[in-house]
């Protein structure tokens, strides 16, 4: 089997990818082990989706398919640090209708994949699970579990922080753990949420609210291992109330929806996202802490990237080419970079407890919320407005 194009992994980053070279001359196959499924009740997995990621999504047409009723716009943000600071965003502030909007993982994934099965110009190959790979001078050979070969131009690792792709091409991947875990859930709330997603920067991690729609709610409590380990052992109705006793009862009582889960946090540098015959997006060519939201906006961001590279590219373009791909990698690295030290940093600057760090960072995010100028311009940079 030949192609131009051969995806590995067909998560959010790969699938819009696929999707985002459908009006291309490219034929492209997509190599993933098992479709996504929707679960019976709320998924737990959500992510926070700026304007510039939702119009990505409407152009490659998958935005308008999607249940409305199961997305919840953000109106505004509070962001608490630990010793009383406070920062908030307005979307009527900013001159926009919403700051972003809260999705599930799987709402996105099966809309994506539903498109992909339509898409003309690829071929789905599911399941499928890659065992070999031989980049050579004209063609990336792939060999898969079930013994089928085939041969693209371009070979794209979307396949996640543990990339098979990536490893098996030698690219290299520095991962820094936090010694944290992400604990995540879905509540129904007592109070209604007013599309307000809210943060706060405690001594024992970051904690999450971000809304559903109704008067539901999802955390992500960014907790130590032996935290992490002790909320996924309490009851529900404990569980409830330590969460909603860690954001000030808020929003009332809280009831669980959805069993509490959890993954690992680490930070994941990788020095070179491309190579002769290679291209890697989405996770598999970086990892961020979740307090910033970012890390699927950053993978949508890749795919809309590379989409357009090889649209563009003339017909006697070779698509593999290493220097054609540097300019992927180029218009990727300033982002990615600076989502990573940012969130790194503000990590560091609320878990470690230097001498006098404390009343600097409140100080620092109180008079920040007095600064109406630079408020906006970090609104608007998360916007993806400049």
């Amino acid at each position: 089997m030949q192609f131009d194009v051969a995806i590995v992994g067909g998560g959010l980053a790969g699938l819009s990818l696929a999707c985002a070279l459908r009006d291309t001359r490219l034929r492209i196959a997509l190599i993933e082990n098992h479709a996504p499924t929707r679960p019976a009740g709320w998924d737990a997995r959500v992510y926070a989706i700026s304007p510039a990621n939702a119009d990505f999504l409407r152009k490659i047409g998958a935005w308008k398919h999607l249940d409305a009723g199961r997305i919840a716009p953000i109106h505004a943000m509070q962001v608490h640090g630990d010793a009383g600071a406070r920062l908030d965003f307005s979307a009527y502030e900013t001159g926009v209708d919403e700051l972003g909007w809260i999705l599930e993982s799987s709402l996105m994934a099966c809309e994506l994949w539903e498109n992909v099965k339509r898409q003309g110009n690829l071929t789905l190959l599911c399941p499928a699970a890659p065992q070999a790979l031989d980049l050579r001078a004209d063609a990336a050979v792939l060999t898969l579990a079930d013994g089928r070969t085939l041969s693209a131009r371009l070979l794209v690792g979307a396949d996640g922080r543990d990339s098979w792709v990536r490893g098996a091409a030698g690219l290299s991947a520095h991962n820094t753990p936090y010694g944290e875990m992400g604990v995540v859930a879905n509540f129904a709330c007592a109070r209604p949420h007013r599309g307000i997603a809210r943060q706060w920067f405690r001594r024992d991690g970051v904690l999450a609210w971000l809304p559903l729609s109704g008067d539901r709610i999802s955390i992500v409590w960014s907790a130590p291992d032996a935290l992490a380990a002790e909320l996924l052992a309490l009851p529900a109705d404990e569980l409830c109330r330590r969460v909603a006793a860690a954001g000030g009862d808020e929003l009332g009582a809280l009831e669980l929806l959805t069993p509490a889960a959890a993954f690992p946090l680490r930070l994941m540098r990788v020095p070179r996202t491309v190579a002769p015959r290679l291209a890697l997006v989405g996770d598999a060519a970086h990892g961020i802490h979740p307090l910033s939201g970012h890390g699927i906006n950053l993978g949508y961001q890749d795919a809309k990237a590379l989409a357009e590279l090889l649209a563009a590219a003339p017909a006697w373009q070779d698509i593999g080419d290493e220097r054609l791909l540097r300019r992927y990698q180029r218009a990727r690295r300033e982002e990615t970079v600076l989502m990573q030290t940012a969130t790194h940093t503000l990590r560091r600057m609320f878990r470690e407890d230097l001498p006098g760090l404390g009343p600097l960072r409140n100080f620092g995010m109180n008079l920040t919320n007095r600064l109406p100028v630079v408020k906006n311009l970090l609104v608007r940079y998360a916007l993806g407005a400049i």
